[in-house]
């Protein structure tokens, strides 16, 4: 039984560790997606807000989104900080960043013209 009581605080620090990497590996996936999904919306043509509203509403709570209009691209970066263990714990930083060509832009209409189709004879 005294072992028992030894290795409990281990265990419990070890499922800890576990929990607040996979609380993170979400986060990431979460700003993954949305940085994505924010990426398509401003590669349609969708003004800044929505495109930040497109973003926000897949992102991990908290997290602060930024438009970047490029030439014919455009960046959307999304990145949150999670609290880990309360106040005990430090913070993590977790973001994604997704480039997108935006649709009807000249740098990229015509982009391999003149080259044939895979496939095509």
């Amino acid at each position: 039984m005294a072992e028992f009581a030894v290795a409990l605080p281990a265990v419990v620090l070890v499922l800890a560790l576990v929990l607040a990497a996979a609380r993170v590996a979400l986060a990431q996936v979460g700003c993954v997606d949305a940085a994505r999904a924010g990426a398509r919306a401003a590669a349609r043509g969708e003004d800044a807000a929505v495109v930040r509203a497109t973003a926000q509403a897949l992102a991990p709570a908290g997290a602060s989104v930024a438009v970047a209009p490029g030439a014919g691209t455009v960046r959307v970066e999304v990145r949150s900080a999670l609290r880990l263990a309360g106040p005990l714990g430090g913070d993590v930083l977790v973001r994604s960043e997704a480039t997108a060509a935006v649709e009807g832009a000249g740098a990229v209409e015509g982009a391999g013209a003149g080259q044939p189709r895979p496939g095509a004879a």
